[in-house]
């Protein structure tokens, strides 16, 4: 959890005065870029962390190293409970927090206390219940951070689900598990949530590759450990999974008109691929929507009725046209 982190690059941070990105990398276990990024949100927050440019340089706590917190001013330690308390829910995280609001000077402790409890994050949409954290992803967040080879039943993704184009070829020579699924060995280096989704970037004895983890079964530990190649970043492996997925996902471009007004609506149901072009004089707007098929589009715009004008490609008209001459027959 990013609670526990950032605590304990604070706790690290008193204990060693002046460290690196790499040096806190190292000591919580995570990509440089992650312990950067940590950092960063610090020092943004208010927390009194700074970065000393140079050979020797390196993120330092204004006044030196320090073995508790009573170096924070007020402001600061409600930055600080503001910025990890509402990501702290795990049994752990709310440990380190009383840990760490015990070391706050009394009147301090107060402010700091309600700060924590201030934001309250609900991950479920509308309409939905909150899914809990499925089990499986504390077992395998442990194997990245112990570096234990892991060995699981995986259920091969449909054709076109999002999220599993590098996950199907990473199949590990292996018997059939039960109810056809492939065993897999591999070494987990990190997992990404995402939505109310997890995934497990992993190596294979095909080089690196992604599963999600709902498709995943009987995850066992092989007894085998391993060593995480030390120019991956986990970062910038899910940026590059997310890039490719998202391109997949719009194979399928069309161009469109639609009342300006109504461009937010498109933006909600395409997201990232929602274009728009430009602004007529009718007050219309001419948008670029994408999806993996051009049904996928037409049956997104066919609601619409009259009010949006695919204007190509053809193969979406024609989808248009086809539910259209449908209903005419269902409803006329």
């Amino acid at each position: 959890m990013r609670a526990d982190r950032l605590v304990a690059t604070l706790l690290f941070m008193q204990t060693r005065g002046r460290v690196t990105a790499a040096e806190v990398a190292a000591e919580l276990e995570v990509s440089v870029a992650t312990a950067r990024r940590d950092l960063e949100a610090l020092s943004t927050a208010g927390v009194p962390v700074y970065p000393q440019p140079g050979r020797h340089g390196g993120w330092s706590l204004v006044g030196g190293a320090r073995t508790d917190l009573s170096g924070l001013s007020a402001a600061e330690a409600r930055a600080l409970f503001l910025l990890v308390g509402p990501t702290a829910v795990s049994g752990e995280a709310k440990a380190a927090l009383r840990k760490l609001l015990g070391a706050l000077p009394a009147p301090f402790r107060i402010e700091a206390e309600a700060a924590a409890g201030a934001t309250r994050i609900d991950p479920a949409a509308w309409g939905e219940r909150e899914k809990p954290q499925p089990e499986v992803v504390a077992l395998l967040q442990e194997a990245v951070v112990r570096r234990r080879q892991i060995r699981f039943a995986y259920r091969s993704p449909s054709r076109g689900n999002s999220g599993d184009q590098k996950a199907q070829p990473g199949a590990k020579a292996g018997g059939r598990a039960a109810g056809g699924e492939r065993e897999r060995i591999a070494d987990p280096w990190g997992v990404v949530e995402k939505g109310d989704l997890y995934y497990l970037v992993a190596g294979t004895a095909k080089g690196q590759r992604t599963f999600r983890v709902d498709r995943m079964s009987a995850v066992a530990a092989t007894g085998e450990t391993f060593e995480r190649p030390e120019d991956f970043d986990l970062d910038a492996s899910w940026g590059q999974t997310v890039g490719e997925v998202e391109g997949m996902r719009a194979r399928t471009w069309a161009t469109l008109l639609i009342a300006e007004r109504f461009v937010w609506v498109l933006r909600d149901h395409f997201g990232r691929h929602c274009e728009v072009m430009e602004t007529l004089p009718d007050g219309r707007a001419r948008v670029r929507v994408g999806a993996p098929e051009p049904r996928d589009i037409a049956r997104t715009l066919s609601g619409w009725g009259a009010a949006v004008e695919v204007l190509d490609p053809s193969e979406v008209r024609a989808e248009l046209a086809r539910i259209g001459a449908e209903l005419v027959q269902i409803y006329r």
